[in-house]
């Protein structure tokens, strides 16, 4: 009798523990047909065209998000910008820009790259990459499109304080290595600064603690 009980006992827990599974997973399935039902609507009703691809990776971003403020989903393309990044080297122009009033302001040209020797300065505005207005791009797409392979053209228009026209130059691209660790001496102390993290900042920290020593 007690093996009996036991066995219909299990026989239960089973049965249960498979429904509660069939309801959980039929959950699921509803709210997936819902992604895909306001998807649809996105794609008829939004004021403009959705790239459907990016819209999918938003999605899956914040749900990653959703968990903790450490987990984060990378497309291919954000990969490889990240790899580029950790790097330390890319072909571009040698430019430190940001975005401002929806065009590309200049930071600073790096020293001894195509952008400073092509006479590029501090607070210019980048308002052409190309034909390509600048007006509408993020800050990606537009550091995406300076980069390019070495030895490649590409021309810039740029808007300059206190000059009336626009400055159209053209610049070769060229490999450009960025220097994470910067140093100075003052007054026989020794100032390092980490302006960013890739492959070569423990080198690079290394050789200016010597040279301070």
């Amino acid at each position: 009798m007690k093996k009996f009980y036991i066995i219909v006992t299990f026989l239960f827990l089973n049965l249960f523990s498979q429904n509660a599974f069939s309801q959980k997973k039929d959950v699921l399935y509803e709210k997936l047909d819902l992604f895909g039902d306001i998807l649809e609507t996105i794609n008829k009703e939004y004021f403009k065209q959705i790239n459907e691809g990016e819209v999918i990776d938003g999605a899956i971003n914040g749900m990653l998000q959703s968990l903790d403020p450490y987990s984060s989903y990378m497309s291919p393309k954000t990969f490889k910008n990240m790899n580029t990044e950790t790097k330390g080297e890319f072909g571009g122009l040698g430019i430190e820009v940001t975005m401002e009033a929806g065009l590309v302001k200049v930071i600073s040209p790096i020293d001894d790259t195509p952008a400073d020797r092509a006479g590029i300065k501090s607070g210019d505005y980048i308002i052409k990459l190309d034909n390509k207005q600048v007006k509408g791009l993020t800050l990606d797409e537009a550091v995406n499109t300076m980069r390019g392979k070495s030895g490649t053209p590409i021309t810039l228009t740029i808007r300059r304080i206190d000059v009336d026209d626009p400055i159209i130059i053209k610049i070769v691209r060229e490999t450009i290595k960025t220097k994470s660790v910067v140093s100075e001496i003052k007054e026989n102390i020794g100032y390092l600064r980490l302006r960013s993290f890739n492959e070569k900042s423990g080198d690079e920290l290394i050789d200016k603690i010597r040279d301070i020593r």
